[in-house]
């Protein structure tokens, strides 16, 4: 932690940090994608070209910081087949080192997200698909899409204190009243297939997405 994480250089920030944002929307898309359309601003937009930064977004390069084949992310996107659009402008109120990526996979879905790359290889995500999520990467984590209605919230953490989960960070947003809306939850302890199974179950619940730390 202190020292920084083990990685391919040359930045925590811009190559760590950036490595496990495209994880997380791979991890989050949960198939190959045969298209990465990026966004940069700030900083990266200024130096993306001298650092790859789109690592992870392919199928088969490694989910460790340290993987040696980081530095070769184009090569192996272009091997695979997957299509990279790569865009750079400002985004209103991001912080300096924000990427907008969206992956979409063969059959057209996709997910979209935007995280910032906050120092030492640490992250956080913000947005997924147009909803305001706040996720860390550092902690198991579920991304719950529901209905805005009462007694939601509690079914979902009930579930999860049957299941002996401790709950570490939580937070909910929404487009509007009754509407649609995110919880984003992080625990500090395993959650396992057959949860999110359950969850994905309950009433109002339109989805639940596992992610698994990185």
């Amino acid at each position: 932690d202190i020292l920084g994480p083990v990685m391919i250089g040359p930045s925590s920030s811009h190559t760590a940090g950036a490595a496990r944002i495209g994880l997380v929307t791979r991890a989050l898309l949960g198939k190959p994608a045969a298209e990465a359309r990026i966004f940069f601003h700030g900083s990266f937009a200024k130096t993306y070209r001298a650092m790859v930064r789109i690592n992870h977004c392919g199928r088969n390069i490694g989910d460790e910081t340290d993987d040696e084949r980081i530095r070769f992310s184009l090569d192996v996107a272009k091997k695979e087949g997957l299509k990279i659009q790569i865009e750079t402008g400002e985004l209103e109120d991001a912080h300096p080192i924000q990427p907008r990526l969206t992956l979409v996979a063969a059959d057209g879905e996709q997910v979209s997200l935007r995280g910032s790359s906050i120092g030492g290889g640490n992250i956080l995500i913000t947005r997924v698909n147009g909803m305001e999520v706040s996720l860390t990467g550092q902690n198991p984590a579920l991304i719950v899409l529901h209905k805005d209605a009462p007694g939601t919230i509690a079914a979902v953490t009930e579930l999860m204190a049957e299941y002996g989960v401790n709950i570490c960070n939580f937070h909910l947003a929404r487009k509007e009243k009754g509407g649609m809306a995110v919880m984003t939850i992080e625990s500090d302890s395993y959650l396992g297939p057959e949860l999110n199974k359950r969850i994905n179950r309950l009433e109002n619940i339109y989805s639940s997405t596992m992610l698994e730390r990185v």
